[in-house]
């Protein structure tokens, strides 16, 4: 067994770190890291609308592209993806052209225009790609594909309507959608030419694309028999739904992403540039613009809530006391940031009051199921205490459990949002993003707090549906899949520590498996590490080195299944002790997700919450058996 001097001192580390790292209002500001999609969407976005004073931020986000482009000339969506990112790279080299500081001749560009061409050019774009180049101008809107915006005034009642969309799907594809059908196109001195990287699709191409998702298509086709009066309707509708979810700041629904989207569809339905809604959105995105990230980037949005709630409940997990300063500003941030409205989850259910927590600062209208835990776990504590955080405990508790889909697990954002029809929409990552299923990482962390802070067990017949869905999706050779975390690593740590909370047997065939399967995948090294690549192939692929973040859940579903004594146990917790088992490669792998295939996550903060975690409950294992034994 290891000594608990080497291992108190690690946890003190820790925690002394933190305490030098909160912000006054009580919140811990980490780089949210996604991707270069956000820093060229900016570029892209400023040059477009001609907007002055801001050559200093395009130059410095055009020298970060420049510094993470490969030595082979691409840009890629994670460090080990093969040969490049075609989508990332055309972002990529859009933008430093539009920049103006680079011309089509700079040897950096020379290399990724060959790599564009090789790879079928704009034309094998990702769907979200082709976008922002039609509206720029700089590729051809497709003519076969209309989506009909008399879809939104279709009543929620209807089996088939705009709020089966997962709301993350639905806060993107209505923007999107608005510019698209009006086949809007905004061109500046700056915008460059890239005809040089299309190709004209044959005749049959198109026809084989149309007839491929033609189920879909012939749905939206009805709907344009319908009178005129209803379709400028649905363009005022379509225009409502942005403007009444614009956060306090300017961003639609505090996504850059959405917010790209928005500032063109509103240009489309004939705002001006100098509109104070653009010129609100254009600030902002301005405000999402860190120099904490490893350099400058504009994040898609914050993690501060999630940062924090992780962040306070791993200290407390660590003994810190609920009544130290550091825990009870934590609690006031936390508390101060619980929704009050209801948003659009009101559609699926109706009857609660609204309760939970979203992932950043700004957001106010679009809480989601895992930062409503994660805060509700940070704050328990002290709500045994504090009337006020009782309150609001309970709020957050009766919001959560509502929020269980009719399958018997969770989803991320919405109750319900599984239609399976939507995924047959002709874009790139439909069953990715166009519904908002229940997921094993959500329903394994929802309950993992259900058990361990709300009392709830097995017997609970909410639970007791929970488990049954877990067990129903569990993969063959014993992992869970997880959606938003890299991947099948942190879908097992969730469903495992979850199903153990609520009372399910550590010897229990399901469990075992599942403990089984992250024995056989860890590393030599002790440590665990999985590839962003598990994400589209659904199959997990290793990496060749470990991950702080991705031991750390391995290692936390060990201890908790009580495997704290194994050897793989004292392998990993030494490994995890060691300060240089990790590479700088290591520590800024992305092992969160946002889209497969697209947009991973760096967190900055998840070197510090899950080892500090992991830790933690190794030592409170050992403190139990010993107080056991004695």
């Amino acid at each position: 067994m290891l000594t608990n001097n080497k291992l108190d001192q690690s946890i003190y580390s820790f925690v002394d770190k933190l305490k030098n790292t909160q912000n006054s209002d009580g919140s811990w500001k980490y780089c949210f890291e996604g991707g270069l999609m956000t820093d060229a969407f900016m570029i892209i976005t400023l040059r477009a609308l001609d907007i002055k004073n801001e050559e200093s931020l395009i130059k410095n986000l055009t020298e970060r592209l420049l510094l993470t482009q490969s030595k082979e000339g691409t840009w890629k969506a994670y460090p080990d993806e093969k040969d490049g990112n075609l989508s990332v790279t055309i972002q990529a080299y859009c933008a430093l052209l539009f920049s103006g500081f680079l011309s089509q001749d700079h040897p950096a560009l020379k290399k990724a225009e060959h790599f564009i061409k090789e790879k079928g050019g704009l034309n094998n774009a990702h769907f979200m790609t082709k976008w922002m180049l039609a509206v720029n101008g700089l590729y051809p809107w497709p003519t076969l594909f209309y989506v009909p915006m008399t879809f939104l005034l279709i009543p929620a009642s209807f089996p088939f309507n705009f709020y089966q969309f997962s709301a993350y799907a639905r806060i993107h594809f209505i923007p999107m959608m608005v510019a698209a059908n009006k086949k809007f196109t905004l061109k500046s001195a700056y915008t460059p030419a890239l005809s040089h990287l299309y190709r004209q699709p044959s005749p049959q191409h198109l026809l084989n694309h149309y007839r491929s998702h033609s189920l879909f298509m012939n749905d939206m086709k009805k709907l344009l028999t319908l009178p005129e009066y209803l379709h400028r309707l649905g363009y005022q509708c379509a225009e409502r739904y942005m403007l009444k979810r614009i956060e306090e700041d300017g961003t639609l629904y505090s996504y850059a992403s959405a917010t790209f989207f928005m500032i063109f569809a509103l240009l489309s339905l004939g705002y001006s540039k100098n509109s104070p809604t653009i010129v609100n959105a254009i600030y902002g995105l301005k405000q999402l613009v860190s120099t904490s990230c490893n350099g400058i980037h504009l994040e898609n949005s914050t993690s501060t809530v999630w940062d924090t709630a992780l962040l306070s409940y791993a200290l407390q997990e660590a003994k810190v006391s609920n009544q130290e300063k550091i825990i009870q500003q934590a609690t006031s941030f936390l508390l101060s940031k619980q929704h009050t409205k209801k948003g659009d989850w009101k559609i699926h259910n109706p009857n609660v009051a609204p309760g939970g927590w979203g992932f950043s600062h700004n957001n106010t209208m679009i809480p989601d199921n895992d930062d409503t835990s994660a805060v509700l776990r940070a704050i328990t504590r002290t709500a045994m205490l504090n009337d006020r955080v009782r309150n609001a405990w309970y709020r957050g508790v009766t919001y959560l459990l509502s929020m269980q889909n009719a399958d018997g697990g969770w989803g991320a954002f919405e109750k319900n949002t599984d239609l399976e029809l939507l995924t047959l929409i002709p874009l790139e990552n439909a069953k990715d993003a166009a519904i908002d299923p229940s997921t094993p990482d959500l329903t394994g962390r929802t309950l993992e707090f259900l058990g361990t802070y709300a009392g709830l067990s097995k017997q609970h017949p909410s639970i007791k549906a929970a488990i049954q869905w877990l067990e129903n999706n569990q993969e063959r050779n014993g992992s869970w899949y997880g959606r938003w975390g890299v991947c099948y690593i942190y879908g097992t740590w969730a469903a495992v520590t979850g199903m153990i909370s609520v009372g399910v047997s550590v010897n229990s065939p399901v469990i075992q498996k599942a403990i089984h399967w992250l024995e056989s995948v860890q590393l030599d090294t002790g440590g665990w590490g999985e590839s962003c690549l598990s994400s589209t192939q659904k199959k997990y692929t290793p990496l060749p080195y470990s991950t702080a973040s991705q031991t750390a859940w391995a290692l936390d579903a060990l201890i908790q299944s009580n495997g704290y004594k194994k050897e793989s146990v004292q392998k990993g917790i030494t490994h995890l002790l060691d300060p240089s088992s990790f590479s700088q490669t290591a520590l800024t792998y992305p092992t969160g997700i946002g889209l497969p295939g697209q947009f991973y996550i760096h967190y900055h903060s998840y070197n510090d919450i899950f080892p500090l975690l992991a830790l933690a409950h190794y030592r409170k294992k050992i403190i139990a058996n010993s107080n056991v034994s004695s």
